[in-house]
């Protein structure tokens, strides 16, 4: 087995067909397209039948138009744009219903307090959660669409400053990685500040910072195997001795406001194309070793 794919191809060390494409936002959509092209394959390409859901853009018609005409130009069978305005809408029986006839549902990037409000801790989540996890649709998200995944979800934060716990907006995600705290645009917006601080205030997650241009694909089983341009971080707190967020850090006092916060031996990988981590063993898995 080849376990050292060129950037032009999808790598082949993936343990199970992956279920989730968290993607850092601005996945290239005029040349090789990897990123979106993968996405289609994995739905089965001429016969895929995929659900836009575009409700984090300011503008989720003109949205859900592009991807569509994208994604029949990589070969689906049929694209289907989901437009809500309202939060019952993700109540609804037919909708509902319709979930099992696709086999991709992609999310769109723009603000991902939009598809929070829309949909957190509705049925239409609940049901794309268990399908997502009886592999039986592959669900992408790009930018907002990534932050979204895990079930506490960056709402908002800044750049440029020590991580403290003001310089992050926590809010309800869809839960999809339960175990992880997704951010996007990752080194291109200098968020690895913001992040440390999330997880912070969130003790006992690992976090995600994802590259533009870049996706993390997780399968069932939890191997989280890394396709595109950039880098995947992986932030893992489990070994974490002590931290002054959540007052265990002598002799300094618990964080608040803007103070930075102290955090000791918090590890972070960096893993790049073809590479793999498993998330429930926390154990990184190079592409080329």
């Amino acid at each position: 087995m080849n376990m050292g794919a060129e950037k032009g191809e999808m790598p082949d060390n993936i343990h199970l067909l992956p279920t989730v494409m968290a993607i850092g936002g601005a996945e290239d959509k005029i040349q090789d397209r990897l990123i979106l092209r993968t996405f289609i394959q994995l739905a089965g390409d001429s016969e895929a039948q995929i659900l836009i859901i575009p409700a984090a853009s300011e503008d989720p018609v003109s949205k859900g138009q592009f991807y569509s005409a994208l994604f029949e130009q990589l070969g689906a069978k049929s694209t289907t744009v989901l437009i809500s305005r309202d939060r019952s809408e993700a109540e609804d029986p037919d909708l509902l219903a319709s979930l099992h006839t696709y086999s991709g549902v992609f999310i769109s990037g723009g603000d991902q307090s939009r598809l929070s409000t829309l949909y957190a801790h509705t049925m239409l989540v609940t049901k794309l959660r268990m399908l997502v996890q009886s592999g039986k649709l592959i669900l992408a998200g790009t930018s907002a669409g990534a932050a979204v995944m895990g079930y506490h979800m960056i709402a908002g934060g800044s750049s440029g400053a020590p991580p403290n716990p003001a310089l992050v907006e926590l809010s309800t995600g869809f839960g999809i990685l339960p175990q992880a705290i997704v951010d996007q645009h990752f080194h291109n917006r200098n968020r690895l500040a913001r992040l440390i601080s999330a997880i912070a205030l969130q003790p006992g997650v690992l976090g995600i910072g994802i590259d533009e241009d870049t996706c993390a694909m997780v399968n069932p089983a939890g191997h989280l195997t890394v396709l595109g341009k950039g880098v995947v971080t992986i932030l893992d707190p489990s070994h974490t001795a002590s931290s002054s967020q959540n007052g265990t850090s002598a002799p300094t006092e618990p964080a608040n406001g803007d103070k930075p916060l102290t955090i000791y031996n918090l590890r972070m990988h960096l893993l790049s194309h073809g590479d793999t981590y498993h998330l429930p063993g926390l154990k990184p898995l190079p592409a080329h070793l």
